[in-house]
């Protein structure tokens, strides 16, 4: 019997392990069944005449799109919300079922509204429903950071692709800790949004325009993004070199409306100390960048791609390029990571907000392998951030160009999540996030790692298998 020249092992180690120790060559590949009981939607799908060319659509569509900033406006003049009218993070959802954190940040949003005196008196309106509503920003075209709450007085920041003129929405970053986001509304929390609507708005406001009135333009947020993955940044959890390039660009602009427009001193000096002391500052331009990107491939029939995921606190849910505003969702994990002082997992809620647009667009988690330092925040290890991108390459239709990564020959970032390679392979997308404490008001309690419920992604599969023309049911 002769030795063979290599053996080919698929799946299970054991038998690669006992060949190589006969000093044989042994190619390993990593095969994995498909999740089950989605075989023959794979099939269905995988049949489409359209799948290819339709894929290759989204994908060029969304890395066809760049994000100016180009305003910065109240919430009621950006999106038209009126009083009583809230937005927030993740799939539709009622206060019945709104955890913790969004109700505590549903609480605090009605007192800085005036619809109440005191935030604790919130309740009773939300359990009434009488003048008040609640919406996901995604709805309309907006994203918002944990619990995503917006209410008609919140500034936001305004950005705009300059090829097609669509917009897309972000509230501005309280900080970390006790904030609004995280579900804490007491005082100081609105205090701080009083001042950021009374002061931080309006300044950001006349910065914005003057930049973007000027001759250079207005801010480039797609091109910000390419250079602190350069520096070290993934633009989830970390933002730091994002934060102070934006501060590069408008900090001229804010300390000239001076002069021009006679702001006081004191209001431009505490603006500039309140931005560059919040390393996330730059992570609400950076998600709804990305949310500008990904809604460039929605409505692509027969696409695969997923354009968005999002997480109201209770519910996890996705949307594909192929099926419409349709939400397929699962229960909301608990991520696994680091606690703050001594709260632990109990004191954590399941992952909540829209952050996680920025992994569906192939940054945060997607890109952990340019911002190894994220690990002493969200936990793992430096060899595990470079294992992660590696491994999203396995269920993206794609990489971004612009978007490279360093320490991996300047690879692009693995972009455009396919509903497919998911089922084929159960890889499921790498998410680092925040955690908001259970309760409202307790504010946030640690960062970390999550993924998405296994389930939506062959409940999506499902959808588009009954989307394909002359599909035969028995």
């Amino acid at each position: 019997m002769t030795t063979p020249d290599t053996v080919v092992n698929v799946g299970a180690d054991l038998l690669a392990d006992a060949v190589a120790d006969q000093a044989v060559p042994v190619t390993r590949v990593d095969w994995r069944p498909p999740m089950e009981g989605t075989a023959a939607d794979l099939a269905v799908v995988a049949a489409d005449p359209r799948r290819h060319a339709a894929n290759e659509r989204a994908l060029a569509a969304m890395l066809g799109v760049t994000a100016t900033l180009v305003d910065v406006l109240p919430a009621s003049e950006a999106l038209g919300l009126e009083p009583g009218q809230f937005l927030h993070a993740g799939p539709p959802i009622g206060w019945d079922r709104a955890p913790g954190p969004l109700r505590g940040a549903l609480m605090g949003g009605a007192a800085l509204e005036g619809l109440v005196a005191d935030p604790e008196d919130a309740a009773a309106l939300f359990e009434s429903g009488t003048g008040v509503s609640l919406e996901p920003c995604h709805h309309r075209s907006a994203v918002g950071p944990m619990a995503g709450v917006v209410t008609p007085s919140m500034w936001l920041f305004v950005l705009e692709d300059p090829a097609t003129g669509r917009r897309s929405y972000c509230s501005l970053n309280e900080g970390l800790g006790k904030v609004l986001r995280y579900g804490a509304y007491s005082p100081e929390v609105i205090t701080r949004l009083r001042w950021m609507g009374d002061v931080l708005g309006p300044l950001l406001q006349r910065a914005v325009r003057t930049v973007r009135d000027s001759d250079a333009g207005p801010v480039d947020v797609t091109g910000i993004l390419t250079q602190m993955l350069q520096m070290g940044d993934e633009a989830h959890n970390r933002n730091r070199a994002g934060t102070l390039m934006l501060l590069r660009d408008l900090s001229p602009a804010m300390v000239g409306a001076i002069g021009s427009s006679g702001v006081p001193v004191a209001d431009v000096a505490e603006a500039l100390r309140f931005i560059g002391a919040n390393d996330h500052f730059f992570l609400n331009l950076a998600m709804p960048a990305c949310k500008l990107a990904l809604d460039a491939a929605r409505g692509i029939d027969g696409s695969t791609m997923v354009v968005a995921m999002a997480r109201n606190g209770t519910d996890f849910g996705i949307q594909v390029a192929g099926t419409g505003d349709e939400w397929f969702t699962g229960p909301a994990q608990l991520a696994d990571g680091l606690f703050l002082g001594d709260y632990g997992p109990e004191d954590a809620n399941p992952d909540i907000g829209d952050s996680a647009i920025t992994e569906t667009a192939g940054i945060g988690g997607f890109a952990m392998a340019t911002a190894p330092a994220i690990v002493r925040f969200v936990g793992g290890s430096v060899p595990d951030a470079l294992a992660t991108t590696r491994r999203m390459h396995e269920i993206t239709l794609g990489e971004n160009p612009r978007w490279s990564v360093p320490v991996l020959e300047f690879q692009g970032t693995p972009t455009g999540i396919d509903v497919t390679m998911v089922c084929r392979t159960g890889i499921l997308p790498q998410i680092n996030t925040g955690m908001a404490g259970r309760l409202a008001g307790v504010g946030q309690v640690g960062a970390g790692l999550v993924n998405p419920p296994a389930e939506i992604f062959p409940k999506a599969l499902a959808r588009l298998a009954e989307l394909v023309p002359g599909r035969h049911t028995s």
